[in-house]
């Protein structure tokens, strides 16, 4: 022991209204039983997100949509019957260059528009999936992709930016200009928090902007949040190894009573289960950067830490459910109230969070930046994410979040309620903790 560490099915309509009329009844009346089992076990994860992959027809996208809705809604009953919260289901596509061919720049901006009042409407969140999805794309899907986020508010989309042939340079350029242009045209400049580039980043992950299918669709996967689970499992833990099979047991048996759940979905609805992504989400003040202190005893971003990420991806891979997406360890700086807290004082850095993300993670997610960075330093980070991806072919990503007019030393002024704002720093600047 470290001494540094404490440490696709057929269903009968019928039998469909019956199962949703009932749970309909059962979430009604169990809704008290559900929101006092919460306050008592704060230890429990909730399901982020249910997220529905579709292959989306623009001829008959309303009807696709409300079908969709159906099952999505009748899974939330389940799971909330279940004392499950649900934070929110959303709704995938496949790549969206591929039902938009025949439109104009303009056409597709509207198409994408009346999508999202859909989506308002219907209160779910939408995923259009990546431009440049293979590396012979045609370049001018990028530029297609900042008209569509400029002039939407919640849809979420991404760039591919390396896969198995390696690096793509060019489209490495397209996504640091993307995230330039949206800080400098979107409100607040908070365009850049639906938009990703990825890296080796496979179909069917539940988490956005990353979400997009390819095939035929009709499938649905399942991402938690449990950072607290992580933090309760580590809690006065006497050496590493107790740790992770600490964590593996107790994030094991939630995922399961998950899965267990979406099989029922799955048998249900017919709509095919592809699995969950076991990445420990954050938000707030269910800390990620908290549970990594309670294993190390020193703050997030100093030596430990790097030990801490690995331990908490190896207990994620011993678990036996069935795993999509990323399923490794989010740090998303301004989503998690302890990480942007180290951030602000300067205790971790873009080197840092590559070196973890080595070993683990999703590479740069929701990281403030100052707002006169440069597309060429924009350039060189994600392609700093991208080798790294190829070199261990893992799913990363970068979403960098510019802070328009602010300034190394400035606070950030982010207004949407899922970020965290935090104390910028210089790029270039060196960890200094012990």
């Amino acid at each position: 022991m470290r001494p540094s560490i404490k440490i696709s099915h057929t269903v009968r309509t019928s039998r469909i209204a019956i199962s949703l009329s009932i749970l309909l009844c059962l979430s009604s009346a169990a809704h008290g039983q559900i929101q006092k089992k919460a306050a008592t076990s704060p230890d429990k994860a909730k399901v982020r997100t249910i997220t529905a992959f579709i292959n989306l027809d623009r001829t008959e996208y309303k009807t696709q949509i409300a079908d969709t809705l159906k099952m999505l809604k009748y899974a939330r009953t389940v799971f909330e019957t279940r004392g499950y919260e649900v934070l929110t289901i959303r709704i995938a596509t496949q790549p969206f260059p591929e039902y938009t061919k025949g439109l104009s720049g303009d056409q597709t901006v509207a198409f994408f528009k009346e999508l999202e009042a859909l989506a308002s409407q219907n209160h779910f969140m939408l995923g259009i999936g990546p431009a440049l999805l293979g590396s012979g794309d045609d370049p001018a899907q990028a530029n297609q992709l900042l008209q569509i986020l400029q002039n939407t508010k919640s849809v979420y989309a991404s760039l591919v930016v390396a896969g198995d042939e390696g690096v793509r340079w060019n489209a490495v350029g397209a996504a640091a200009r993307i995230m330039k242009s949206l800080s400098q045209t979107t409100e607040n400049g908070e365009g850049n928090f639906h938009f990703a580039a990825i890296a080796n980043v496979q179909p069917l992950t539940p988490f956005f902007p990353a979400a997009y299918h390819t095939g035929f669709g009709h499938q649905f996967a399942i991402g938690l949040e449990s950072a607290n689970v992580v933090a309760a499992a580590f809690r006065n833990v006497p050496d590493l190894n107790t740790a992770r099979q600490r964590l593996t047991d107790q994030l094991g048996a939630e995922a399961s009573s998950v899965e267990a759940l979406a099989l029922r979905v799955d048998r249900d609805m017919g709509w095919a289960y592809m699995g969950i992504d076991l990445s420990p989400a954050p938000m707030g003040n269910v800390s990620i950067g908290a549970a990594i202190e309670e294993l190390t005893s020193q703050p997030f971003g100093s030596s430990g830490t790097l030990t801490a990420a690995a331990t908490i991806t190896a207990a994620i891979k011993n678990i036996s459910v069935k795993q999509t997406g990323y399923s490794g360890l989010m740090l998303p700086i301004l989503e998690d109230a302890r990480l942007a807290q180290r951030w602000s004082e300067g205790a971790v850095s873009l080197d840092a969070l590559l070196s973890y993300s080595a070993v683990c993670g999703t590479g740069f997610d929701t990281i403030p930046l100052p707002g006169d960075v440069s597309i060429e330093k924009l350039d060189l980070i994600i392609g700093d994410m991208a080798s790294l991806s190829v070199k261990w072919h893992k799913p990363l990503s970068a979403r960098l979040l510019l802070a328009r007019g602010r300034n190394p030393g400035d606070v950030t002024e982010f207004r949407d309620p899922n970020l965290v704002n935090a104390t910028l720093q210089p790029l270039d600047h060196v960890t200094t903790q012990p």
